[in-house]
């Protein structure tokens, strides 16, 4: 079983059940940190209510992953590097760990598209 490292994007399409994302619903295995998580949260309270949106954050709680202030700084040297892109913080982040613990980061985002370790799905 692959792991991947899932950007907020990524997460959603999963859940949603778009038909992109199927190949990673059995067999992937799944990491993201508080977040993404939290990101996702607010998608679904706009999409489908806070009580359906607590459900699903507290079911995938228990794939996140801790973030360390090496990772921050780390993260912050991404953002910078490639401002002209405006990276999100999060995603920086997320791009970072991926990358640390040698995942994949998918992702639907295209300023990670060309970015080595990415798998892109849109």
């Amino acid at each position: 079983m692959q792991t991947f490292f899932f950007d907020t994007y990524a997460l959603y399409e999963l859940i949603i059940g778009s038909e992109n994302y199927k190949l990673y619903q059995k067999g992937a295995g799944i990491l993201f940190t508080r977040f993404q998580l939290m990101e996702l949260h607010y998608a679904f309270m706009r999409t489908i209510g806070q009580a359906k949106a607590d459900e699903i954050y507290d079911a995938l709680v228990p794939f996140v992953i801790g973030i360390s202030d090496h990772t921050i700084k780390k993260a912050n040297a991404l953002k910078y590097f490639y401002r002209k892109r405006k990276l999100s913080y999060i995603d920086c982040i997320g791009y970072v760990l991926a990358r640390k613990n040698g995942f994949p980061f998918l992702t639907g985002d295209e300023q990670f598209r060309d970015l080595e370790g990415v798998e892109f799905v849109k």
